[in-house]
């Protein structure tokens, strides 16, 4: 078997021509989240996967395996909630409010300017229709939100300064 255990946040600094060639995995947000896990990639190839206790792979991310071969991670279609404001008198707002009970409850959420995902649940399905929200089921790549005190999805935290327009004082 092959073992993969080092990441690179998005690929961040590597070309774009080794990354076309590279073989990919495709995981759920599921196995995602996962530090130790088994599967195969794109070439066929076995691969035992060894990361820090706590690691989250997002899309984009690569791993370099023992032999130096680059594997992207690719995120998989799966069961969803999409959630999205009434046609006839919804508002963005509405996807607001959800989110923000959504988070009370914290469930796993992935925001977007239009409609919010979360993985299948009757109980919250049948509270997000009750605050007149569209909800269907779908088969999407699903990624949540990384909270405000993880590293951003750039793959870098703010815990320094490096001339962010919000790091510089006011004139």
């Amino acid at each position: 078997m092959l073992t993969a255990a080092r990441l690179t946040p998005r690929g961040q600094g590597l070309a774009a021509a080794l990354l076309d060639r590279s073989a990919w995995i495709s995981l759920n947000w599921d196995q995602r989240q996962k530090s130790r896990f088994d599967c195969d990639d794109s070439h066929g190839r076995w691969v035992g996967v060894f990361l820090a206790p706590g690691t989250v792979l997002r899309g984009g991310d690569v791993l370099l395996t023992e032999d130096g071969a680059l594997l992207r991670v690719q995120t998989a279609a799966q069961p969803v909630l999409r959630v999205t404001p009434c046609p006839e008198h919804g508002t963005p707002l509405d996807l607001l409010h959800a989110a923000y009970h959504l988070d009370n409850r914290h469930v796993p959420l992935e925001v977007q300017a239009d409609h919010l995902k979360l993985e299948p649940d009757p109980v919250l399905a049948d509270m997000l229709r009750q605050m007149q929200l569209i909800v269907t089921e779908a088969r999407e790549p699903f990624e949540p939100e990384a909270g405000a005190y993880a590293a951003h999805p750039h793959g870098h935290s703010h815990e320094h300064s490096h001339g962010h327009p919000h790091d510089q004082p006011p004139p």
